[in-house]
């Protein structure tokens, strides 16, 4: 870890490599008036809008809704079955498990065609949004519960060192969190314009805490990650219902089919306290790592993947990276990969294997080795995963 001094507050970095656009926003952020001690920029930092993804601010007095982002609540959940890789069977049954996950969990800007029971239950158990019961993107939200969405969210069957089967699955708050998210970033750009406030960057636009404005936000916020968090639920019951009847040709109770699961929100913030004080944490593409947390940090489609344990750094707010990070922007992976490409880097995975997949192939992030040897004095990795089968949004 380094330390840059010369702004209003340091800037802590475990990162290795950072670009110039992603220095000017870390710099930026440690100008505002209301940071906690310090910036956090971890090893997968890289460009985001108003803050960089990899990063985490602590506050007082003030949230900035850019922050969290526009997908709030997006995270990952893992669960390990009790078998192993060979019940799986040969390439071409492993295939026919991909479309059958395919077919259960809809992908990109798709929701349900039928809304399951556990699907409504999950969303009457969520607290009142500021939306009314009958606007359209709450009545949406329902129907895209259970739902991948786009872009790097995706789905994945695992194997550990040992062999064991592992389920992986990336998704956040899909359509309805993406909605309120961006309102609320143009109603804080709002409210600096009628306070004549003057930033460097107008997408660090904030709310003064105890004002109408931020409590209305903070609520929203809880409910979009527990939203999130109830949406990666619903999917791995689908995908554990489908490797139970491609493995054992019936449906199992979860318990008697599982025996380990984590889940970690990755875009989201919360108050906690730090060095005796209760600030806001922002975690911007970081997750938790208190001593002893669970935490997940996935590579790339056709890189390796870690499930770790935290280490309580207090110096990183106990937090660690959400994953390897981006090393060129989805254009410029685009441009440079080709299919003969996709071929090399997603060898040995089965997986869709045309052009729509170049902005995500692993050649487009950071070298996970690396992010890994960069912290690790804030997380220990205890399992590490390789994908035999990914499916991208």
């Amino acid at each position: 870890m380094r330390v840059n001094s010369e702004e209003k507050f340091p800037i802590k970095i475990w990162a290795s490599i950072i670009e110039e656009e992603a220095e000017r926003q870390l710099r930026n952020v440690a100008n505002l008036p209301f940071i906690y001690k310090w910036v956090v920029a971890l090893p997968d930092v890289h460009a985001g809008i108003g803050a960089t993804i990899g990063s985490v601010i602590a506050t007082k007095g003030a949230i900035v809704p850019s922050f969290a982002g526009v997908d709030l609540g997006c995270g990952i959940m893992a669960v390990r079955f009790l078998f192993k890789i060979e019940q799986l069977g040969n390439e071409k049954r492993l295939d026919d498990l991909r479309h059958s996950l395919e077919r259960s969990i809809p992908t990109g800007i798709n929701g349900n065609n039928i809304i399951t029971d556990t699907a409504k239950e999950e969303f009457t158990a969520l607290e009142r949004c500021s939306l009314e019961d009958n606007h359209p993107k709450l009545i949406n939200a329902l129907k895209q519960l259970g739902s991948m969405g786009a872009n790097n969210h995706f789905c994945e069957i695992c194997r550990d060192t040992e062999d064991n089967v592992w389920a992986m699955l990336h998704s956040g708050s899909r359509n309805i969190g993406n909605f309120l998210a961006q309102g609320y970033i143009k109603q804080a750009k709002k409210l600096m314009g009628k306070f004549h406030i003057k930033l460097n960057d107008p997408d660090l636009a904030y709310f003064p805490q105890d004002t109408e404005e931020f409590n209305t936000y903070f609520k929203d916020l809880q409910w979009l990650q527990n939203y999130a968090k109830a949406n990666r639920r619903e999917m791995m019951r689908r995908v554990i219902k489908d490797v139970s009847h491609h493995v054992l040709g019936c449906n199992k109770v979860e318990k008697y089919l599982i025996d380990f699961s984590v889940d970690c929100h990755h875009n989201y913030a919360s108050i906690e306290n730090h060095y005796g004080e209760n600030v806001i944490i922002t975690r911007k593409g970081a997750i938790s790592a208190r001593e002893g947390e669970w935490g997940i940090i996935p590579g790339s489609m056709g890189a390796k993947s870690y499930i770790v344990k935290g280490k309580g750094n207090p110096e990183s707010f106990t937090s660690c990276s959400h994953g390897a990070g981006r090393v060129m922007s989805r254009t410029k992976a685009k441009e440079k990969f080709s299919q003969q490409d996709i071929d090399e880097q997603t060898k040995g995975v089965i997986c869709r294997k045309d052009k729509g997949i170049l902005d995500e192939l692993p050649g487009a992030y950071k070298d996970l080795d690396q992010v890994m040897a960069d912290q690790v004095d804030l997380v220990e990795p205890v399992y590490q995963l390789k994908q035999l089968i990914c499916i991208k949004g």
